[in-house]
């Protein structure tokens, strides 16, 4: 067997079951199994599949198939142009909190000496993304040891400073402590739990999805929890699930001002940037 035909029989597997990327899928899966890149595949075709290769990619087959995402199958996800490490102790990134990203290099941008602080950090994805991206000093927190040594492995990893806490939102910091408060905290609903994909339903960490029965219990706390944290004219970016956004608008008091909101290719609003008053 050709590793195109690898290719085309995975792919077909992955069609019939009705797994998304169905080729894109079984192309990932048979480079992790080979452990080479992508791009080495189509060079290399025609090349036979070595036996140990068939055992991996047949494993990996069997596993996606089951329901387990491909990120947890190779360890990895790539977010903001670099890859992390995921384990099912931590929500695995998606696309879209990159958004979060762009709206807190925009408001660092030039400024020098800045504080962020990252709450709810999971694999440490925002984090260490700010760290690297920016000079500012970088803390993180998660509720979640399990989650938090995987963020320690990514910073470490990638060579970023990071303070990582292990506290249930920021409860074991200072008041005006930070210039920035990024999160991306859980907002699925408690009702949703039976019609996710069984890849998040199943594989993914409960601590890090569900939140209370309409989706906003963290924000409700998370939000008078940010404006102890930040310090006078400090930003908040959060997240946004998919119908939040006027709930969270209604939970911003008069110490926020200077609302902006970020719509993906969609128009899905996907997140909310907010200024702390100044005193």
């Amino acid at each position: 067997m050709t590793l195109k035909t690898a290719i085309l029989q995975g792919q077909k597997l992955f069609t019939d079951a009705g797994i998304l990327a169905p080729r894109l899928t079984a192309e990932v899966l048979l480079a992790h199994a080979i452990g080479c890149q992508r791009p080495w595949l189509f060079a290399h075709s025609d090349e036979e599949l070595r036996e140990l290769w068939w055992i991996h990619y047949g494993r990996y087959l069997h596993q996606r198939l089951s329901g387990m995402p491909t990120q947890h199958i190779t360890g990895k996800q790539e977010f903001f142009g670099r890859d992390f490490r995921v384990t099912p102790d931590v929500l695995i990134p998606r696309p879209e909190t990159e958004h979060v990203i762009e709206a807190a290099l925009k408001c660092t941008a030039a400024k020098v000496g800045v504080t962020i602080l990252d709450i709810g950090t999971g694999s440490g994805a925002i984090a260490v993304t700010l760290a690297l991206e920016t000079k500012a000093r970088v803390a993180a927190t998660d509720i979640s040891r399990a989650a938090l040594m995987v963020a320690q492995q990514n910073s470490f990893r990638l060579e970023a400073k990071v303070d990582f806490i292990e506290c249930d939102l920021g409860c074991a910091l200072s008041n005006s402590s930070f210039d920035v408060v990024v999160s991306n905290p859980p907002y699925v609903p408690e009702a949703d739990r039976a019609t996710l994909q069984r890849e998040v339903r199943d594989h993914e960490p409960a601590l890090a999805l569900f939140a209370g029965a309409d989706g906003l219990a963290i924000y409700r706390r998370l939000i008078p929890e940010a404006a102890r944290l930040l310090k006078p004219g400090g930003r908040l970016i959060l997240e946004l699930g998919h119908t939040s956004l006027d709930p969270v608008r209604q939970m911003l008091d008069r110490l926020w001002r200077d609302i902006e909101i970020v719509h993906d290719l969609a128009q899905v609003p996907r997140s909310l940037s907010v200024s702390r008053i100044k005193a």
